[in-house]
């Protein structure tokens, strides 16, 4: 019996779709590794790109010659049309915005940032990202009548919890704002597109779950930059906990009577891990450093200073890590932010000091190594989150639908978040 037309028009637009998904979430793929995630035949799968490339909704990027293994002639490549489509990541940190905008083929076309001071409101701080976004529009060329998405990663706590929305005061003085009040509002309304909205870190986390040929299930990510966040996945899913909190090892107790936290305790992971604070301790010893260069050439030199406070620093990580390993039990911890590559005590202290809080034995320590990202992983994450839509994100909130200095191009496929299913 003959398949009507109409049947058959149906399975064809499901498998082109199912095709056009898998290179939306994972980049330019070969023919073969394109078969392998939508489960289609050859002979099926050679008709639907030759009809894709001859409409022009997909093109050939290059071959797989740099990374093939044996002899053979080299694979083409394909990816969606470039033009088809951008994506936008922004990364609010607590000192700078971080924005990087991609084509449909997963390429970073442009990337840039700006700073601003932590007691900034957050109508600043959008106003900031916005400009930014425009300078590099007129910077590289770049416009977004075809945005499709945007992915918005903020400093602590998403959801904001219950009765904190307004601005408060911690025990240093410092005004502390959690809301980011109106930040998708402003972004929609500003680009005409959908946006989702998390906590920066978290999103870092999600990129460097699915940043290897196969995604991490139980993974404890910490960042270390201005300040000390984290981010869970559990059972294959990215956590946010009841209040958004989950994730926040930053501001777990390492020193009750430690120094001042800007969450409004003492002695938080922040107040000792941090960049900022690693840095002033190094002053209050002695060490006038100015940056994290002049970190890393000191801890090269194995200034005694330096060593000195960097080990304790990762010491109080590591015993911070090791609770959540021994609650989690994850298969790997990493951890990111621009001193974990500059200064790699950092990882060998936190493995270490996991080694000895873990119980003795290998199936229980899991795999410490530094993010395959850099500092700009928050606005990668948020590529991600808006690119991706695979089990890790099964209980993500659903999309938010409000209408009404200049990098170069890379892929996402060099970074962390290469994504794939």
């Amino acid at each position: 019996m003959r398949t009507p037309n109409g049947v058959h028009a149906l399975v064809r637009r499901t498998h082109e779709e199912r095709v056009l998904r898998a290179l939306q979430e994972n980049g330019a793929l070969s023919r073969a590794e394109i078969g392998r995630v939508v489960g289609l035949s050859r002979t099926t799968l050679s008709e639907i790109t030759a009809d894709l490339l001859q409409r022009g909704a997909i093109v050939v990027v290059d071959t797989d010659a740099s990374r093939r293994e044996g002899s053979g002639r080299p694979a083409e490549r394909l990816a969606l049309d470039p033009a088809s489509a951008q994506f936008m990541g922004v990364d609010f940190g607590h000192r700078r915005v971080h924005v990087a905008v991609a084509a449909a083929s997963h390429e970073v076309m442009v990337s840039g940032s700006v700073r601003y001071d932590d007691t900034a409101p957050w109508r600043e701080r959008i106003t900031l990202a916005l400009d930014l976004v425009e300078r590099l529009t007129t910077e590289a060329g770049v416009h977004y009548g075809a945005l499709q998405g945007i992915g918005i990663g903020v400093p602590g706590p998403y959801p904001v919890p219950e009765g904190t929305a307004r601005p408060r005061t911690n025990a240093a003085g410092t005004v502390l704002r959690p809301a980011p009040e109106g930040v998708d509002v402003a972004f929609a309304e500003r680009f005409d597109a959908p946006v989702i909205v998390d906590n920066n870190t978290r999103l870092a986390a999600l990129a460097e779950a699915i940043s290897g040929a196969d995604s991490i299930d139980d993974l404890v990510y910490i960042r270390l930059s201005d300040g000390v966040g984290g981010g869970l996945v559990v059972g294959g899913q990215l956590v946010t906990g009841s209040a958004g909190l989950a994730g926040e090892l930053g501001h777990v107790t390492v020193d009750p009577s430690g120094r001042p936290c800007r969450c409004g305790k003492r002695g938080c992971l922040e107040t000792v891990a941090s960049v900022p604070a690693i840095l002033a301790a190094c002053w209050e010893f002695g060490l006038p450093l100015d940056g994290l260069r002049d970190l890393a050439d000191a801890a090269a030199r194995a200034h005694p200073v330096a060593n000195r406070v960097l080990r304790e620093a990762a010491g109080a990580l590591g015993r911070v890590i090791g609770a959540a390993t021994m609650t989690l039990n994850p298969s790997k911890v990493v951890i990111g932010g621009e001193i974990a590559h500059l200064v790699p005590v950092i990882v060998e202290q936190v493995a270490a000091t996991l080694a000895a809080e873990l119980f003795p034995t290998a199936a229980a320590s899991p795999l410490v190594e530094a993010a395959r990202l850099s500092d700009d992983d928050g606005a990668i994450g948020a590529l991600a989150a808006v690119f991706h839509s695979s089990p890790l994100l099964a209980r993500y909130p659903e999309t938010a639908d409000v209408r009404g200095d200049c990098g170069t191009r890379s892929s996402l496929s060099e970074g962390a978040a290469h994504v794939r299913p």
